[in-house]
């Protein structure tokens, strides 16, 4: 069975950092050819897809975060990254990681299967 857990999130100053792991559990990352995918959703707000990274290591960002959020994944650690810098109180929110068995490259979370619990970011200005 597939678990996605995330860590990192926490509370920050507008124009810090803070990364964001993912560990995935219940597949060896080197075994599958899946896209990994974070997404964010704000209160009040839909879920929105904003860094994937596909099997071959092709990324694709949200324009809202594009040059300052950087997303990479450790197979040998089976981990999912997300690197925030320049951080903006409009990127307050709960984060997700998600998986696409499909590996479609896509920041629409109706193709991602499994999704973590959740770790909230809050950016204060």
């Amino acid at each position: 069975q597939v678990q996605l857990m995330e860590s990192g999130g926490g509370s920050v100053q507008s124009g810090g950092s803070l990364t964001l792991d993912c560990v995935v559990s219940g597949y060896r990352l080197f075994n599958v050819a899946w896209s990994m995918a974070w997404f964010r959703q704000a209160p009040g707000k839909q879920r929105e897809g904003i860094a994937v990274i596909e099997n071959n290591g092709r990324t694709r960002y949200r324009n809202t975060v594009g040059g300052r959020f950087d997303i990479s994944k450790d197979n040998a650690k089976n981990t999912l990254t997300l690197q925030m810098d320049s951080l903006k109180p409009e990127d307050t929110a709960t984060y997700y990681c998600a998986a696409d068995t499909g590996d479609r490259g896509m920041l629409d979370s109706a193709w991602y299967e499994y999704w973590g619990q959740g770790t909230q970011v809050t950016v204060s200005s």
